[in-house]
């Protein structure tokens, strides 16, 4: 295991399995990648353990025979690169995506609110008392959500907008989806840019979706308009996400994942219409048990020569 995982999830794996825990929080390092894949038969990686192809390259004849990636996304792996070694990969998808939603819930209220700027002047102790004109935010109900990927995260995502707050939901997705709420399809992904009052990111990670959101999309945005994403940190081009946040472009942004993180750049830091956290969209003891059980469960098929419940 790549990561000291709930207690829970490492009993359940004892009971199976001879586990080593690596009992330290940062991504596996490439030697440690290597090692991994040379000394056990099969590893738990998670977010930021870079098992690229050159790391597989490495180790043309590895010991390790599946990865149970600890987690939904998993562009941190080159999954091919780990077929052509002869490595089955899983993941982690349906156990994180009511938490993810709630998550992306909670940075529209806080972006559209502006929450997070009013805790900050609170806690500095400069709220003077309430007046009629203070911290006038964007009342969501009966506004327009755009979602940008109608998966399992997405439409959850939508399902509370529209059933929650009594807003209109448009998307854009590779291909239509039947639904059980009303929804509108767009054409293109600037057509919906540029229709919505939010737009929240839902798509999955890696190369497709690289800078899926960039210079060209943060125009097409109401200046109203609020940014949220909880996907991944590089399908949003930063700088040009800081410059449009700068020039005024768009009122704010909600983000939960970074281009470079753990790193934050600290124009998103100073400026007070951002709403941050910390990578927290699954972070919750219950839902990270969850995870956990079902690369153990995947760990025991493998093993046990079964098909993979969630095979990549």
């Amino acid at each position: 295991m790549a990561r000291p995982l709930p207690k829970r999830v490492q009993d359940a794996a004892r009971a199976q399995f001879d586990v080593t825990v690596r009992e330290i929080t940062t991504p596996l390092t490439g030697d440690e990648m290597r090692m991994a894949l040379s000394e056990f038969d099969g590893v738990v990686p998670t977010l930021g353990d870079m098992f690229t192809a050159e790391v597989f390259a490495d180790v043309p004849k590895p010991r390790c025979q599946v990865l149970a990636n600890f987690g939904v996304g998993y562009n941190h792996i080159d999954v091919a690169a780990a077929k052509a070694a002869g490595i089955a990969v899983s993941n982690t998808p349906g156990a994180v995506t009511d938490a993810t939603a709630d998550t992306a819930m909670c940075l529209m209220l806080m972006s559209a609110r502006r929450a997070g700027e009013g805790e900050r002047l609170l806690r500095a102790g400069q709220w003077e008392g309430w007046h009629p004109t203070q911290l006038l935010g964007m009342h969501l109900g009966g506004r327009t959500v755009g979602i940008v990927g109608m998966g399992r995260i997405g439409q959850a995502i939508a399902r509370r907008c529209s059933h929650g707050f009594g807003m209109r939901v448009a998307y854009h997705s590779r291909s239509p989806k039947e639904l059980d709420f009303e929804a509108e399809r767009k054409g293109s992904l600037l057509e919906l840019a540029a229709s919505v009052d939010v737009l929240v990111i839902a798509v999955p990670g890696g190369a497709e979706t690289h800078h899926l959101i960039n210079a060209e999309v943060l125009s097409a945005m109401q200046p109203h308009a609020h940014l949220v994403n909880i996907a991944r940190g590089n399908v949003v081009e930063e700088s040009a996400l800081i410059a449009a946040l700068q020039a005024g472009q768009i009122a704010g942004a909600g983000l939960d994942v970074y281009e470079f993180e753990p790193e934050v750049p600290k124009a998103l830091i100073a400026m007070e219409n951002v709403a941050l956290l910390p990578h927290l969209g699954t972070a919750a003891l219950e839902v990270r048990e969850d995870m956990g059980m079902m690369s153990v469960d995947n760990l025991k098929a493998f093993f046990a020569g079964t098909p993979l419940p969630n095979a990549v």
